[in-house]
């Protein structure tokens, strides 16, 4: 069977590290590109990290992206010019800038997820079910904990969830977004959805959506113990992707939830 060939970019990250181990360990793929945005002076799993450009990740059947908006267009722009496929868990995105991986996908296939996990995806369904069933006399918050490390908040996670919750009432994402908060140890519900982020330890990701009528609190959640879930689930992404032709797709395209 002929393996699948992947590009790493950003290697040295805690995801891209995470993405060369399982690979390594994936039968069906092979590693044939990394890149960051700095030499490295050594090799990793007999490959020796390179910059982004034409001749390193033209290796890649698939390019997996885990870095920051930045780096992500960089790569898009390579992937266009080479007719790469591209997963991105990059997160942090402006709605310009969403709009414009829309614009790339027209002419590649691209899978976008804030969360890689299964569990995440199902998560965000059943926020979409429960959005749209309790309807506007519910108030909604989603609240999320992660790793001291991350630097991003909310999580693109938390704003998947957030937009679960949009799409469930029928309402604009962008318009429905009140505060965010950061190391808050309560905060409240809103007529807008407002967000809390805990950033501590070494936590890999806790995340959980509140629906509260004032009567009654509806709480759905998730927690991550281990990253090789996230890793996993891009891989599995990346193959999938290899036989789509140019669009924008998700984790829920690929799990096929309604």
């Amino acid at each position: 069977m002929k393996k699948i060939k992947f590009a790493i970019t950003g290697c040295m990250g805690r995801m891209g590290q995470q993405l060369i181990k399982s690979i390594a360990k994936d039968k069906s793929s092979k590693l044939v590109c990394l890149t960051e945005n700095r030499l490295i002076n050594k090799n990793i799993k007999g490959i020796k990290p390179e910059l982004n450009n034409e001749k390193s990740l033209g290796k890649a059947d698939v390019i997996i992206d885990f870095t920051i908006p930045k780096c992500t267009f960089e790569v898009l722009k390579i992937a266009v010019k080479l007719n790469k496929r591209v997963v991105i868990g990059t997160t942090g995105f402006t709605k310009k800038e969403e709009n414009l991986i829309e614009k790339y996908s027209k002419k590649i296939p691209i899978l976008k997820a804030g969360n890689m996990s299964l569990g995440i995806n199902l998560l965000m369904y059943l926020t979409e079910i429960a959005a749209a069933s309790l309807g506007n006399n519910y108030l909604s918050k989603v609240f999320e904990i992660h790793h001291k490390h991350k630097k991003d908040h909310p999580s693109g996670t938390a704003l998947m969830l957030g937009k679960g919750i949009a799409i469930g009432k029928k309402k604009d994402f962008y318009k429905l977004v009140g505060k965010k908060f950061l190391n808050k140890k309560n905060f409240p519900y809103g007529k807008k959805l407002n967000f809390n982020s805990i950033r501590k330890g070494e936590i890999i990701g806790e995340h959980e959506v509140n629906f509260s009528s004032g009567k009654e609190i509806i709480t759905l959640n998730h927690e991550a113990f281990d990253r090789a879930l996230y890793s996993e689930g891009a891989i599995t992404a990346a193959k999938w992707l290899t036989k789509k032709e140019p669009g924008l797709y998700s984790m829920r395209n690929l799990l096929n939830f309604k």
